[in-house]
């Protein structure tokens, strides 16, 4: 689970964090391009999924880490994928269980001068730590038959992008109105307009 509230999600660019759960996150970071594209792109998403507060140190952070964010991001695919198409894929379940049972990083409350209690982490979180958070969520959603049930792929031509429907009626078709829903809608103005066009 995210250890923190997601900040405003201009902040990070075009990474996205509208697909309820870290996890998902991850994997709306392959549409439409690689958005996971260097070790920046990876702390700034750490951040923005909730996985560490922002501004946190990771020295540690390397080449390394991008490939077991984009290893783990693989599997956590197949395995989602498997769910929606009902296609068990046992060997990403094996991997992901692996990275599930490294100790994630421990969350502690700090207080500020002015009283307030804000996020920190125990020490410098390390790279198994943060998959081992990812890896766990993927574990909590896909174990919870009630969040399971509100997978949903994106209705959107060509979007690959999987969320969960929480909204009222469970009707959300899109990953984003603002993305795919606005898309749509503009297209079907350009059917209607092209129909009524003279030939």
């Amino acid at each position: 689970m995210a250890l923190g509230a997601v900040p405003h999600k201009a902040a990070y660019g075009e990474l996205r964090f509208d697909s309820g759960r870290p996890c998902l996150d991850l994997l709306a970071t392959t549409h439409p391009a690689e958005r996971l594209d260097g070790v920046d792109r990876l702390r700034a998403w750490l951040a923005g999924a909730g996985l560490v507060p922002p501004g946190t140190p990771l020295p540690d952070a390397g080449p390394a880490w991008l490939d077991g964010f984009r290893d783990l991001r693989g599997h956590i695919d197949r395995l989602v994928t498997g769910e929606l198409t009902a296609h068990p894929a046992d060997a990403a379940l094996a991997r992901v269980n692996a990275l599930a049972a490294a100790a994630p990083p421990a969350p502690r409350a700090v207080r500020h001068p002015d009283g307030s209690l804000t996020l920190a982490l125990h020490g410098t979180p390390g790279r198994a730590a943060l998959l081992a958070a990812v890896a766990r969520d993927a574990v909590d959603l896909l174990t919870d038959p009630v969040a399971r049930s509100l997978l949903r792929r994106c209705a959107g031509d060509n979007c690959p992008i999987v969320y969960l429907d929480t909204s009222r009626g469970h009707r959300r078709r899109w990953c984003s109105s603002e993305v795919c829903g606005n898309r749509e809608r503009v297209a079907r103005h350009r059917r209607r307009a092209a129909g009524l066009a003279p030939a």
